[in-house]
């Protein structure tokens, strides 16, 4: 390596998050504003630059809690992102994380010294976002879908207690698809994914919907 060849100058790395919870059944993504350029006005995922003296993950997590005061949730890296032209300053290579959160324990912030607000958006109702940060997230959505089927990733999205109706919501949003309400209750309750409290909860019209928690100790979380 040549430490002087002008190929290795002017590289940056962004660390860039994808946050998502669950409010009242609808699966949502946590973003920021920008107030500084380039992108200024716009929408963004939290994140920001690595510095040279920390790892990428604790990088991550700063730029987590600097823009959105979040702190209390578990990341995992699941791509890299590195077109040429996705910044207009220099060469900046992406690293994609992925978080989900209880939205009771998110505690967010509305401001920063880089940012004029920050709040949670339907999936399925994003603005156009800085940077390529809508690819990033059309990029987290779709690990999002593999890990609901084979990891217990929605225990984090979910209060203590939760319904199968509120659960059937969260499934046809990430995964974007029409789920038989009947057919999943079926596959839940069966496959013991899910344990019956013998609470219920009351909805203004409705029937009492019975509570439910996850089984921790099924390791197949698949009902597909």
């Amino acid at each position: 390596m040549r430490v002087n060849n002008p190929l290795y100058k002017n590289i940056g790395i962004h660390l860039v998050n994808s946050i998502f919870t669950v409010d009242n059944g609808v699966v949502k993504v946590l973003l920021i504003k920008r107030t500084n350029e380039p992108y200024k006005g716009y929408w963004a995922l939290p994140g920001g630059c690595l510095y040279n003296n920390e790892l990428v993950l604790d990088g991550a997590k700063r730029e987590l809690k600097e823009k959105t005061g979040v702190s209390n949730v578990e990341l995992s890296m699941y791509k890299i992102f590195d077109r040429v032209d996705r910044s207009p300053l220099k060469r900046m290579i992406a690293i994609a994380f992925i978080g989900v959160i209880d939205k009771k324990k998110a505690s967010i912030i509305s401001q920063t010294n880089k940012t004029s607000a920050s709040d949670w958006f339907d999936i399925k109702s994003i603005p156009e976002l800085a940077y390529d940060y809508n690819e990033i997230l059309n990029g987290a959505i779709d690990r999002l879908k593999e890990l609901i089927q084979t990891t217990d990733i929605l225990k984090s999205l979910f209060p203590e207690v939760f319904t199968l109706a509120e659960l059937h919501q969260v499934y046809e949003s990430i995964l974007n698809t029409s789920i038989d309400r009947r057919n999943f209750r079926k596959k839940m309750v069966n496959s013991n994914l899910v344990i019956d409290t013998n609470k219920t909860v009351n909805y203004k019209g409705r029937k009492p919907a019975k509570l439910y928690i996850f089984n921790n100790k099924v390791n197949n979380k698949s009902i597909f």
